[in-house]
């Protein structure tokens, strides 16, 4: 994880350099429309896939992705898939959908009837354990066995192994990063300063209760839908980059008592009134639209919520002509408030999907050939810049992307990914499923008193423990 973090490190700094010279390379993501992300352009031909990666005739590949609903790629992965398409004369049934639990519990239940993909993107955490576990994925050595170009163009440093086995199946094509965005006009309105590099927790409760008295929401959750990135955030302010992947083995232990502190912080922010009045019972969705519209000043995401925030300021989300750039000017990004020793600038942030080929579709001589073929095609050094953007990638060979080809919040991402100390990866990534109901889903009940954060931290590990 040291090493991934540092090479990761690399590639983000040296695109921030290249920023600073009038052009970048792809820096650090998660999802809106690739025209909410940047200016349409259509996804440039890539190179033929090897004479050994195509099928001897046309084939439909049935593909699962998360290019879906928001997601700033859903529109790049149509035009690549468009592009393969017409090089191949093969065919792909999509079944992509926007990620979240249930999409997640889809995929394993798919494996675990025969339902799944040829191939599929998917994170490779320990969400993928169970159909790693089962041998339903083709690693990418066992790949290479037969087709040696197989993601030759990747850095393999930056390829993350799997929790399960140590062994790599996933070929990444664009990272993710999450980060606090900031509407800079509710700011004006509670007299708030944008929060910079140095930002401490003692200094945004201060401007959440300034904010709060101005009439606005200060943070947009919805801590009955969508906890996660404060519950990782919360805890990551109780450790630092070196400890924060450590799975606690109780909760009155140090990792354990570090979760507990955590989530009691998430407690003392509803408490005192800083998330909205439905944060239990609102969607997610709605509460970005309290962002969006100015009612509320923070909203805590992942690097793919930059297209949502850009589609918001379109008279049209799908029609980046209709953008109001005056709109767009008034969101921001910065880094999430620091405390004790993790520095504000130690983030949350990796290569965390990637392309896997199934079994099925790898025992399938009809389809082996055009899955490699797929795959190759869309992690091509052609088609991963399109889908990376103001993110990471695992390319050996980045090409340099005119800056001018990014819209004002992107650059603005830019900008806060030079200042990084570090990317550290998210720890709900390993302590994944069943392990987090009781945190995940039992925030309510955590915030308003009902279950003590070291009950629901114990349960939880109980659950880790058993399954382990």
């Amino acid at each position: 994880m040291k090493k991934l973090t540092a090479a990761l490190m690399t590639a983000i700094m040296t695109a921030s350099m290249v920023v600073g010279c009038g052009s970048a390379a792809p820096a650090p993501a998660e999802p809106s429309p690739a025209q909410t992300e940047a200016p349409a352009a259509e996804t440039p031909a890539a190179e033929e896939p090897a004479a050994e990666t195509e099928a001897a005739g046309p084939v439909e590949l049935t593909v699962t992705t998360t290019f879906a609903g928001e997601d700033s790629n859903a529109q790049n992965y149509k035009n690549a898939v468009a592009g393969w398409e017409a090089a191949t004369g093969n065919t792909v049934s999509d079944t992509s959908a926007t990620s979240d639990e249930t999409f997640k519990t889809r995929i394993i239940t798919d494996f675990e009837t025969g339902s799944e993909p040829d191939v599929l993107f998917f994170f490779n955490g320990a969400d993928a354990n169970d159909f790693v576990n089962a041998g339903k994925v083709v690693s990418i050595d066992e790949i290479r066995a037969e087709f040696p170009d197989f993601a030759s163009n990747m850095n393999d440093d930056l390829i993350a192994a799997s929790p399960a086995d140590g062994v790599k199946y996933a070929v990444p094509v664009n990272g993710y990063w999450e980060a606090m965005f900031v509407n800079t006009a509710v700011l004006d309105a509670a007299g708030v300063a944008m929060p910079g590099a140095d930002y401490t927790w003692d200094q945004f409760l201060e401007d959440c209760q300034k904010i709060k008295d101005a009439g606005y929401a200060p943070i947009a959750a919805a801590l009955g839908n969508i906890p996660h990135y404060w519950w990782e955030f919360a805890i990551f302010n109780q450790q630092t980059p070196a400890n924060h992947l450590d799975i606690p083995g109780a909760a009155d232990d140090a990792t354990g008592s570090q979760w507990v502190a955590g989530l009691e912080d998430i407690k003392t922010l509803y408490e005192k009134g800083y998330f909205p009045d439905n944060t239990l019972s609102a969607t997610d969705d709605e509460t970005f639209a309290m962002f969006t519209d100015g009612k509320a000043a923070f909203l805590l995401d992942g690097s793919w919520k930059v297209g949502g925030i850009v589609g918001s300021c379109q008279s049209d989300p799908e029609d980046p002509s209709t953008l109001d750039a005056d709109k767009l000017a008034n969101f921001d990004v910065t880094y999430f408030p620091g405390k004790g020793n993790r520095k504000t600038t130690d983030m949350i942030g990796g290569l965390s999907m990637g392309y896997y080929i199934t079994k099925k579709a790898w025992d399938d001589p009809d389809k082996r050939a055009a899955a490699v073929s797929f795959v190759s095609y869309m992690t091509s050094d052609e088609v991963v810049p399109q889908f990376a953007q103001h993110t990471a990638s695992a390319l050996k060979n980045a090409p340099a992307v005119d800056e001018t080809q990014f819209n004002a919040l992107q650059v603005k991402a830019m900008s806060m990914m030079s200042g990084v100390t570090s990317l550290t990866g998210a720890v709900q990534d390993l302590f994944n499923g069943d392990c987090r109901v009781s945190t995940f889903d039992g925030m309510p009940d955590i915030v308003v008193g009902n279950v003590s954060a070291a009950d629901a931290v114990q349960e939880g590990i109980d659950v880790y423990l058993d399954a382990q």
